[in-house]
């Protein structure tokens, strides 16, 4: 993920009571200088630009009633503003959801408390489309949704920033035998299907869906309110399965399929399984071990016979 502050530049501040014909003359000896900062008494920002300054003071009594006040009363004293580790998506639809009148306004970067910079719309615009086209790249064909590339980012960001969050390793048991049975193209559409239960029952900006690959998908929620969304998939799955199957092998629950010795054996339905891991404080210091016990769980969870959940020391179906 990249973090706005990686992209702002630095930015000329000035205290609210400076007059406006001090800030005239800034502007005038600098004509590359299309806004700045204004710092009010309480350490609170506010944004001047080129435009909106020369717009009011350009008015019929502009010069005479503004140019010895402070540049404080000109300022728009509520302009955008956000942290350093804002993302830069995040902040780009901010932006956009402005007034009309402040949409192309520099978005004002804070860190620690304390004005870091800003980000032009020009700069915002050109670093959402990089990173678009990048994402692009890294998406699962298939299913659409993020790739290892970016999941792995994702858990490197997570601990290099620790908060609460919570890790779903999830998993579709039996798929194998579905896909041999009835094909590669109804099983691309069985994850398919899927991958839209899981957009549906976890939206964003709370949680992250990505496809490992095959049938392994992740969620990464940012908290640990996880019960009513695994609830919600296991529901929603268990009454879409009926879709992929002829009426005689749902109402049987089973399907015939050759096991690894050759023999044919009834095998149940298609099941879906969430391995989930809690990020308790100082529990993994790493992704790679947040990850190897997330594998652990899935193992134990795939014993279930049904569609679960499970978290040490429980099953949930």
């Amino acid at each position: 993920m990249t973090y706005i502050g990686e992209i702002a530049q630095e930015i000329f501040c000035v205290s609210h009571d400076v007059p406006c014909g001090d800030v005239d003359q800034l502007f005038q000896e600098n004509q590359g200088l299309q806004g700045f900062v204004v710092i009010a008494e309480d350490n609170s920002a506010g944004l001047i630009t080129r435009t909106s300054f020369y717009q009011k003071m350009g008015t019929r009594y502009g010069y005479n009633l503004f140019l010895k006040r402070p540049i404080q009363l000109l300022a728009n004293n509520s302009p955008l503003i956000v942290d350093y580790f804002a993302s830069v998506i995040e902040v780009s639809k901010q932006a956009m959801d402005r007034p009309d009148e402040e949409v192309y306004d520099d978005v004002i970067i804070k860190k620690e408390n304390t004005v870091f910079g800003t980000v032009s719309i020009k700069e915002l615009l050109l670093k959402v489309a990089d990173i678009q086209a990048d994402v692009a790249r890294y998406l699962n064909p298939l299913t659409l949704l993020p790739g290892n590339y970016i999941i792995d980012e994702k858990l490197e960001n997570l601990f290099r920033h620790p908060n609460d969050f919570t890790f779903l390793y999830i998993d579709l048991d039996r798929f194998k035998p579905y896909n041999d049975l009835y094909g590669f193209r109804k099983g691309d559409e069985f994850l398919q299907s899927t991958a839209t239960i899981l957009k549906d029952c976890f939206p964003a900006p709370d949680c992250f869906i990505g496809h490992v690959g095959g049938d392994d998908f992740i969620v990464i929620l940012n908290h640990f309110e996880f019960e009513n969304y695994c609830n919600d998939v296991i529901r929603i799955f268990d009454d879409k399965v009926r879709y992929f199957y002829t009426e005689e092998h749902y109402a049987n629950k089973t399907v015939l399929s050759e096991n690894r010795a050759g023999e044919m054996e009834a095998i149940p339905l298609v099941s879906i399984s969430i391995a989930v891991v809690k990020n308790d404080p100082g529990r993994f210091s790493s992704a790679e071990e947040l990850v190897a016990e997330a594998t652990r769980l899935k193992k134990i969870c795939k014993m279930n016979s049904g569609s679960c959940y499970y978290i040490e020391p429980s099953f949930v179906s």
